[in-house]
C-alpha cells in the first residue's frame, strides 16, 4: 500500500511529489500518457520564475528529474478506474490496480479547440489559448480571439496591452459574457467584434498568417492575422471522479484548502483553478495539497 498516490505529471501532481517525496512519504505518480499536461503543448515560458526563456517540454523535463533526484516513482499510464469508497483507496491503470492511504488529484484541464487540422498544426505557432502565457509575442501585431464569454473579453483586453489591433470573432450577433466586460470591450479603441461568424480555418505555413471566416450567408473571406486565440471554454479532466468526489457543475473539483469531499483525498491545479490556469499557481496548488495530505496522514497515524 502506498503512502500517497498523485493522479496526474503536471506541474501540480510533480510539485507535490517532491514535496511528499521530502517527507519521506514515498509517493507514486501516475502521470498519465502522454505525461506533462498543457505544459507539453507549449512553445516558449517566458513568465515561470526563475527562467527568462525555456520550452514547456523542457520545464516538465526539468520537474520529473528534479522528483527523480529525491526518489519519486513516476508511471506514464492512464488512471482507468477510482474506489474512493474507503481507506486504502484504489486506483486502477490498464496494466495494475494500486492501493493508498491518501490520494492528490493533479489531472488538470484541456481548453476546448474548434477542432481543426490547422488550428492543430499551428498550434504554439500563432495558435494559443491563453493570452495571459502569450500575449508578450504578438507586440505590435494584430490578433484574433475566438470567443463571445467572460474569458473572451479578458484575453481580448490582456491582448491589446500588446497587440496593435483585435479582432473578437464571434458565431452570434451578441456576446453573453457579463454587460461589464462587455462594455469594456466593445468601449475599446483597439478592439473590433466581428459577428455571426466562424473560423474554417487557420492559414500559414510555419506561423499563422490569417484566418478563414464565414458569415451566416455562408460567405467567406480572409482576415489577416498574425495570431489566434481561441477563449470557448475549457473542459477538466475529472469524468472518472464522478461519484466519487464533489464537483461542481463544470466539472471543476471541490474543495476546501485542498481536500475534496472525500477526506484523504486532496486536489491541486487546473482541474480546480478556474480562474487562473498558470504553470506557478498549478506549483503552489500542488506543494499545498502536499503539505495537506502529509499533516493529515501524520494526524489520522496512518
Amino acid at each position: 500500500m502506498e503512502n500517497v498516490i498523485i493522479i496526474g505529471g503536471g506541474p501540480a501532481g510533480l510539485a507535490a511529489s517532491i514535496y511528499n517525496a521530502r517527507a519521506d512519504l514515498k509517493p507514486l505518480v501516475i502521470a498519465g500518457s502522454p505525461p506533462g499536461g498543457q505544459l507539453m503543448l507549449t512553445t516558449e515560458v517566458e513568465n515561470y520564475p526563475g527562467f527568462e526563456s525555456i520550452l514547456g517540454p523542457d520545464l516538465i523535463e526539468k520537474y520529473r528529474q528534479h522528483a527523480l533526484k529525491f526518489g519519486v516513482r513516476i508511471v506514464d499510464k492512464n488512471v482507468t478506474a477510482v474506489d474512493f469508497s474507503k481507506i486504502p483507496f484504489t486506483i486502477s491503470t490498464p496494466e495494475q490496480t494500486y492501493t493508498a492511504k491518501s490520494v492528490i488529484i493533479t489531472t488538470g484541464a484541456k481548453a476546448i479547440w474548434l477542432g481543426l487540422l490547422s488550428e492543430e498544426r499551428l498550434r504554439g505557432r500563432g495558435v494559443s489559448a491563453c493570452a495571459t502565457c502569450d500575449a508578450f509575442f504578438f507586440k505590435d501585431k494584430t490578433v484574433a480571439v475566438v470567443g463571445g464569454g467572460d474569458t473572451a473579453m479578458e484575453e481580448a483586453l490582456t491582448l491589446t496591452k500588446f497587440a496593435k489591433k483585435v479582432y473578437i470573432i464571434h458565431r452570434r450577433d451578441q456576446f453573453r459574457a457579463s454587460k461589464i466586460m462587455q462594455d469594456r470591450v466593445l468601449k475599446h479603441p483597439k478592439i473590433e467584434a466581428i459577428w455571426n461568424a466562424t473560423v474554417e480555418e487557420v492559414l500559414g505555413e510555419q506561423k499563422v498568417s490569417a484566418v478563414k471566416i464565414k458569415d451566416l450567408k455562408s460567405e467567406t473571406k480572409n482576415l489577416e492575422v498574425d495570431g489566434l486565440f481561441i477563449a470557448i471554454g475549457h473542459k477538466p479532466d475529472t469524468d472518472i471522479f464522478k461519484g466519487q468526489i464533489e464537483l461542481d457543475q463544470k466539472g471543476y473539483i471541490v474543495v476546501k484548502n485542498s481536500m475534496t469531499s472525500k477526506t484523504g483525498v486532496f486536489a491541486a491545479g487546473d482541474c480546480v483553478d478556474h480562474v487562473y490556469r498558470q504553470a506557478a499557481t498549478a506549483v503552489g496548488m500542488g506543494v499545498a495539497a502536499a503539505l495537506d495530505a502529509e499533516r493529515w496522514l501524520g494526524v489520522q497515524n496512518l
